[in-house]
């Protein structure tokens, strides 16, 4: 055996095993020297055959290695007293044997690897010098690892022992910390719970920490970075929360600074870290990508040639073979995933041949051990061709065997991480066949499946979210029971949606990408709740499900001065939080990061990373302080949803109409202050009859608001609001006892916020002079019922003439501002100007904070598809941005004049029901009362308006009326002067409107 330890001769091996096996049949005394000789025989014996089957892999050679150390384990300890081998050379040496037959004989894996554990145990309480312990121990590990590295076997609990005890033991030891932290990996596979992913990255962290950036990363160090890393992305596929998606970006970034330029294996960390980076942005809703950020569309490969594939498999099948290689099954895991791109019919049916033999490949190799998570996925990808596969063909087997597949997936628990895009599938592929061949027993398996995923842990709460509005829309087509209960769920996931993304733009660009649900899943659910006579519920749903960033906003200002008189401490740490939060909302957009994140930067948490988990935990800790705050005696509300009690104070000063415009079923709501809701249904056309007028008014001002075509758009408009809208108001307000000339406000939603309810007509009268509503009714408009309410909120109200800062950019498009700023500026009260170059944003929102009266004329402006960008151009073309607004608190702000164009109008591509203007945005900071326009404002018309609004506003009429509420009745009257000169245009005075008190 020496010599063929440095020959390497094949006889020598041989000649050794003759010789050995000879000694032992040769006679002999039980006395001490001969056991000692036996065992020196023995274990010569063992070690030749261990070398032999390693050599030639003859696995008779190993069985009986292993069988003939066994027997010298069962001498007494005393009976190793010679020097060479000792006890611990015999456990080593099985150790090693047993640690080779996983190799060349897996199906005796599990029995090896326990006993394995259990030698590994024996060295750590044996009396081995620290040398020798840790040579042994490493023996035993590097087994260990070689059983860990196959991930067709879970680790038994036993195993973890083990490298839990030696990690305790030999804490240096990195070899043991990355093994034990592979087999916590492979279990969270398994169990996927939060406990097992911290203990599988405790070892790995502990490996990490030891790192400095000054050195060369070790072996087990790179390791230690790729395994976490990994790691950290298999929970965010597993969960999608987006704490989950940060953690797996810092690890990929850390594993990416861990490698060398040269290192193969940097291009592939690349490509995932540009993914994963790809996914927060389309979490965010940010479909323009950033520079530096390429798509993350999975990359286009040409379709599969199946012949040699599927030969592969009837080869396999043939021979009943159990076990499929990783290589393997990573080769058709690719194949089946490119398979959607396939358009022909017969390569279709080539396809689903392929599959189906695959198929037959996985469920035997599943039957005999060989789980992984890749075949789950491999699986549902074949499910999904089968979709594919029916859409192109119209082949009701390929829709039916689909749903087979669907629904066997969801039958196996570790596969939860895609039961619910496996029920997203199931639930379109079910309603596809019940559209062929409607079946009772399809539906109802649609409806026992949508409360499934709409409850799952393992979706995104958008994801959710949009299957719940799924399952509304189908429970209300088909008169399903659990209607109620559907439109619930969606409606509870609505506000979890909007903080899914950190700051307001981000938030404005998730809704965006879900604007049909997000938009019309209120309104359709208060139709619902009409139909079933539940108004008081209908005018909560439309409350909560409308003006969500202006609502979440307005909740992290909410005043604490009843909880501070509860509980002090805890209510300045709530306004803390708030704080924080709102500071951090209201923050950049991810484009101002970009230049911070490159892919290729270091390992620290990059700048979008660090807002989002900042967001999360924030909210987390807001979370924790509300729970605390509610359990308080009388704080049992604080801040929940707003009940109708609520709600319907906001008719103390007068009714407000809501317009619900659902497709589902329109009406109009008057809500009144002590009496209840009054209903007014509208007619079955209704819906569209909104949508064409708004269209009409869209495509005609594209001619010109000065066009003959825009004039009688406007007109026809007008006349057809109040002959389906208006009339029936009006009457209505006459039988409520609702006096003529008393405020009214418009609540509106969907399209009828960018439609002009405040002037229509004409209404038939008997005089010469054309009235409209506003005539009648004193209107003001409300983006939602909270806003009013806020304006309203008590404060001390001074009945002194308030000071006005009047904010002015006169330029050569806007002559008539000169006029206009003469005006105001000779006005019998204290006038502060900013003109020209003292017309900066800062100094205006500076000296906003000393006046009670704002007045701007400037130039408005709207930036299609970014509302936030909404401004007013000041001096040298600076902007004074919406978001810049919204950023300010004027608690002493009353009013705001807004003379310039757009302010109260929504730009394209942004949500109806959000209200997203700068007249709301003006409110929001602070200004109880706003006027603003619907489009662009002619030039000619702010002096004059501003003179007669003036006018009215400081007569001597008013008495004991704060100034701010004299707002919407001055706008009226100088409205109707404007009518009266000549040859005004229609568009020019219905553009003027009235928001808040």
């Amino acid at each position: 055996m020496s010599r063929f330890y440095r020959s390497d001769d094949e006889r020598d091996i041989e000649a050794s095993i003759l010789h050995s096996a000879h000694a032992i049949f040769l006679p002999f005394h039980f006395s001490t020297q001969r056991s000692q000789d036996t065992i020196s025989v023995f274990f010569c014996l063992a070690d030749a055959l261990f070398n032999r089957s390693r050599k030639f892999g003859q696995p008779n050679d190993i069985r009986y290695c292993i069988k003939y150390l066994h027997h010298l384990r069962g001498f007494s300890p005393e009976a190793f007293d010679i020097i060479f081998p000792t006890r611990d050379d015999v456990t080593k040496l099985l150790v090693h044997a047993m640690a080779h037959q996983q190799e060349i004989e897996p199906g005796n894996a599990m029995q090896g690897i326990e006993e394995i554990s259990v030698l590994c145990c024996e060295f750590l309480v044996s009396d081995l010098p620290e040398p020798q312990l840790v040579d042994a121990v490493a023996t035993c590990v590097l087994a260990l690892c070689a059983y860990i590295d196959d991930s067709r076997f879970q680790p038994p609990q036993q195993v973890i022992e083990c490298l839990r005890e030696v990690d305790t033991r030999l804490p240096n030891s990195h070899a043991t910390s990355i093994f034990l932290g592979q087999t916590y990996t492979v279990r969270f596979q398994v169990t996927q719970s939060d406990e097992d992913y911290e203990r599988a990255m405790a070892p790995l962290d502990k490996i990490i920490a030891s790192h400095s950036p000054a050195d060369t990363p070790s072996q087990y160090m790179r390791i230690a970075f790729r395994v976490a890393a990994k790691l950290a992305h298999t929970r965010f596929v597993f969960y999608k929360d987006p704490k989950h998606l940060e953690e797996a970006i810092f690890r990929c970034r850390a594993h990416l600074s861990s490698t060398s330029l040269e290192d193969p294996e940097r291009g592939a960390i690349i490509q995932t870290l540009v993914r994963l980076e790809g996914e927060r942005l389309d979490g965010f809703g940010v479909t323009n990508r950033l520079p530096g950020f390429p798509p993350s569309d999975p990359v286009v490969v040409d379709p599969p040639s199946f012949s040699h594939l599927a030969a592969s498999l009837a080869e396999s099948n043939a021979i009943q073979s159990r076990s499929m290689t990783l290589d393997t099954r990573l080769r058709h895991f690719k194949a089946v995933s490119s398979m959607g791109l396939i358009t022909d019919n017969a390569d279709i049916e080539e396809g689903v041949k392929y599959c189906r033999l695959l198929l037959a490949s996985l469920q035997r190799c599943t039957s005999g051990g060989n789980v992984t998570l890749l075949t789950d996925m491999t699986i549902f990808r074949f499910g999904e061709f089968l979709q594919h596969a029916f859409a192109l063909t119209n082949n009701a087997e390929y829709l039916n065997e689909s749903i087979d597949v669907h629904q066997a997936i969801l039958k196996i628990p570790r596969a939860q991480h895609i039961h619910f895009e496996a029920v997203s599938r199931l639930t379109y592929s079910l309603a596809s066949r019940f559209v062929l061949s409607p079946d009772i027993k399809d539906s109802d398996e649609m409806m026992r499946l949508f409360p499934i995923a709409a409850t799952s842990l393992y979706a995104s709460v958008p994801d959710r979210f949009q299957i719940s509005s799924q399952w509304a829309d189908f429970a209300r087509m088909s008169g399903h029971p659990s209607t109620f209960t559907a439109y619930k769920t969606a409606i509870s996931l609505i506000e979890d949606t909007l903080t899914f993304a950190p700051t307001l733009e981000t938030q404005h660009s998730r809704l965006v990408t879900i604007r049909h649900d997000i938009e019309t899943l209120p309104l359709d659910y208060a139709s619902y709740q009409v139909h079933a006579g539940k108004l008081e519920e209908a005018i909560e749903t439309l409350e909560q499900g409308r003006g969500l960033l202006w609502s979440e906003m307005r909740g992290l200002r909410t005043s604490i001065d009843r909880l501070r008189a509860a509980d002090s401490f805890l209510a300045e740490k709530f306004a803390d939080v708030n704080r924080e939060l709102e500071a951090l909302t209201m923050s950049g957009s991810p484009s101002a990061w970009a230049n911070d994140c490159k892919v290729d930067g270091g390992e620290g948490i990059d700048p979008i990373g660090r807002v989002v988990m900042k967001q999360r935990n924030l909210l987390d800790e807001r979370a924790g302080l509300l729970t605390r705050i509610r359990s308080l005696p009388g704080f049992e509300n604080f801040l929940t949803t707003p009940s109708f009690d609520t709600l319907r104070s906001v008719a103390a000063h007068g009714p407000v109409i809501v317009v619900n415009h659902s497709k589902r079923r329109s009406d109009v709501i008057i809500l009144l202050h002590n009496s209840p809701p009054s209903l007014i249904t509208t007619p079955d056309d209704f819906y569209e009859f909104a949508k064409g007028l708004e269209n009409q008014l869209l495509s005609a001002r594209k001619e010109g608001l000065n066009s003959a075509e825009y004039e009688e758009a406007l007109s026809f408009v007008l006349e057809s609001l109040y002959v389906r809208v208006g009339r029936p108001v009006i009457q209505r307000l006459q039988e409520l006892n609702v006096p003529e000339q008393s405020r009214v406000w418009w609540c509106p939603t969907s399209v009828f916020c960018s439609l002009p309810l405040h002037a229509m007509g004409p209404i038939r009268s008997e005089g010469p002079v054309k009235l409209y509503f506003s005539d009648l009714y004193i209107p003001s408009y409300t983006p939602t019922l909270s806003a009013l309410i806020e304006a309203r909120k008590p404060g001390s109200h001074s009945f002194e003439k308030p000071s006005i800062l009047l904010v002015a950019q006169p330029d050569e498009s806007l002559p008539g501002a000169w006029k206009e700023m003469a005006l105001v500026r000779r006005l019998n009260t204290k006038v502060t100007t900013l003109v020209s170059k003292r017309a900066t944003p800062s100094a205006v929102m500076k000296r906003l904070e000393d006046h009670r009266f704002a007045h701007f004329s400037c130039h408005g402006i709207l930036e299609t598809g970014k509302p936030f960008d909404a401004s007013f151009k000041l001096y040298d073309g600076k902007r004074l941005t919406l978001l810049n607004i919204i950023r300010s608190r004027l608690p002493s702000a009353e009013f705001a004049f807004l003379s310039a164009c757009h302010t109260a109008e929504l730009t394209e591509e942004s949500l109806s029901n959000e209200g997203l203007h700068l007249s709301a945005a003006v409110q929001y900071c602070g200004f109880r009362s706003v006027v603003g326009t619907m489009w662009a404002m002619a030039d000619i018309d702010g002096k004059f308006l501003a003179k007669n609004f003036y006018e009215s506003l400081f007569s001597d009429r008013w008495k004991g009326v704060p100034y701010y509420e004299r707002t919407a009745e001055a706008l009226r009257d100088s409205v109707k002067e404007l009518r009266r000169k000549k040859k005004v245009a229609t568009e020019r005075w219905v553009n003027f409107v009235h928001y808040g008190a």
